[in-house]
């Protein structure tokens, strides 16, 4: 596991889990879930960093939500990490917003469609951030070594973890191949597994992305079956509100027995 400040629990032997909403869609909504998702992380001795975008810059339809201010997000994300003394993470969107970013919290997450972006990559290795890559839908595991080195080249040190997040499977759906998974770790950095991104079906007619949440549970069980060091999980107490990604988000009550019996199948594979 790389060293990330603030991170708990690492002695447990147990997965990590990033997990939060999609987009900070306010104050109290953040301290609300983060405060269920400490409890439920400090219960279950699950190493946790809480994730919530600051700023959703891919959007299919002009009109979607974006956010609601860099800055306000971004203080949000913050006094969460205070006030719950726990690691936290964003995604950011173009190479001067790194700087930026790593002010507020303590990982820089590369989205999976800029992935290759050099000047994105060394950026964040700048920050002396820990970096989360995720894996393009285009990418195959292998050739993501290459988005390692980019961040090593600046900061040899650098805390790295990549991200699989499903492959692209014609126009409208993705598929998850979990071969990416091992060929990742081979990069010898730790591995996640999305498992909300992973079930979207983008490229709606409608503009708003799809997505099928039923399958949450199937894709993080055979990602811990298959070794993964961590779990990417979004939710929301009501996914049919949120302002971005609900149809492919897991309600937030419906956690804790998906940990569980996560937590089990880590146990019979160690």
């Amino acid at each position: 596991m790389v060293n990330i400040p603030k991170l708990k629990h690492t002695d447990s032997g147990n997965f990590f889990l990033i997990a939060g909403p999609c987009a900070i869609e306010g104050r109290d909504m953040a301290l609300q879930i983060a405060e269920r998702l400490v409890k439920l992380a400090d219960k279950l001795q699950i190493p946790y960093i809480f994730k919530g975008s600051y700023r959703k810059a891919n959007r299919t339809k002009l009109n979607s939500f974006t956010g609601i201010g860099d800055l306000t997000a971004l203080k949000i994300l913050k006094e969460v990490g205070e006030t719950f003394d726990v690691p936290t993470v964003t995604d950011f969107h173009e190479a001067h917003e790194a700087a930026m970013a790593a002010e507020y919290v303590d990982v820089l997450q590369i989205p999976a469609f800029l992935c290759r972006q050099t000047d994105m990559l060394t950026a964040a290795a700048q920050t002396g951030k820990v970096v989360n890559i995720k894996k393009g839908q285009f990418m195959s595991g292998e050739s993501m070594g290459f988005a390692v080195e980019k961040v090593q080249s600046v900061n040899p040190a650098a805390p790295i973890f990549l991200t699989d997040r499903g492959n692209s499977f014609g126009y409208g759906d993705l598929v998850v191949d979990y071969r990416n998974l091992p060929a990742m770790q081979a990069h010898g950095v730790p591995v996640v597994m999305d498992c909300t991104h992973s079930l979207q079906q983008p490229n709606q007619t409608s503009g708003v992305t799809g997505g099928k949440p039923a399958l949450i549970a199937t894709i993080a069980k055979a990602a811990i079956a298959v070794g993964a060091d961590g779990l990417f999980i979004e939710t929301h107490p009501n996914p049919a509100e949120a302002k971005s990604d609900g149809a492919n988000m897991l309600a937030l009550d419906q956690l804790e027995g998906l940990l569980e019996r996560l937590l089990k199948i880590r146990q019979a594979i160690r």
